[in-house]
């Protein structure tokens, strides 16, 4: 078995895999000695270790080089938080993932957002970028469609929830491999989605989210963990310097 049907064979609705957010090779050792079964990195924490920041402001050669250490120190299939691909445009976005698909990564997240602008890519455009990423990287690379539907908006009822629906299910039309809904926490949004849209369903822990067994329950194939793991360990570290400095 091939690591990209290592890592899409882990995405177990009701048997989610659990990513333990990443950001460089010192990360990737600690999270794999702890057991996973695969790595993902964080654009935020990879842009706030490195010193860049988030939002397409770490540079490409940077992200890609990030890629190759990590898998360098662990031999654990490894997907890419990619933001917007760095592009708005689709023959843009399509070639900076293929040259990310080089580096060994099995998958990437890709978002729908404008990475450094307002609100989010009309369906269309969105799945015409999807489109060419999928051409560009062939059948296995594992495209994690990511909507910020939830993120851009602050009242989560059913109406928006429709719209999270069309546009998970036109990203699974447009050859997407998972639907990433960061921000999703109620259950019965998650059965809802998991119904009704045929891409693994990928949710984030966030401080206050309901426990992981509901969300299992619920039919979750992925939880990640985003920028809470960095964060909480330079909270650590600010701490544990503190009381060795004063």
């Amino acid at each position: 078995m091939s690591k990209f049907e290592e890592f899409a064979a882990l995405h177990v609705p009701g048997d989610p895999i659990v990513l333990y957010n990443i950001w460089d090779p010192g990360s990737a050792v600690a999270v794999a000695a702890a057991g996973a079964k695969a790595l993902a990195t964080g654009s935020h924490p990879v842009g706030d270790a490195s010193g860049y920041g988030d939002a397409h402001n770490v540079p490409l050669e940077h992200v890609f080089d990030n890629a190759r250490r990590i898998m360098a120190a662990v031999d654990l299939p490894l997907s890419v938080d990619f933001e917007g691909a760095y592009s708005t445009g689709p023959a843009e976005g399509a070639g900076n993932v293929a040259r990310l698909a080089e580096t060994g990564a099995v998958g990437c997240n890709f978002e729908d957002q404008v990475v450094g602008g307002e609100g989010i890519h009309p369906l269309d455009r969105q799945v015409e970028r999807i489109r060419a990423i999928r051409e560009a990287v062939g059948d296995q690379f594992f495209i994690n469609a990511r909507t910020d539907l939830l993120i851009k908006n602050d009242t989560h009822d059913d109406a928006l929830f429709d719209q999270v629906i069309e546009r998970g299910k036109a990203f699974a039309d447009a050859g997407a491999s998972g639907f990433f809904v960061p921000r999703i926490a109620d259950p019965r949004h998650i059965e809802r989605v998991v119904r009704e849209v045929p891409l693994p369903l990928n949710a984030i822990a966030f401080p206050g989210a309901p426990p992981k067994s509901e969300w299992i329950a619920a039919g979750i194939a992925r939880i990640s963990h985003g920028p809470f793991p960095h964060r909480a360990l330079m909270k650590q570290l600010e701490e544990a310097a503190r009381a060795a400095i004063n």
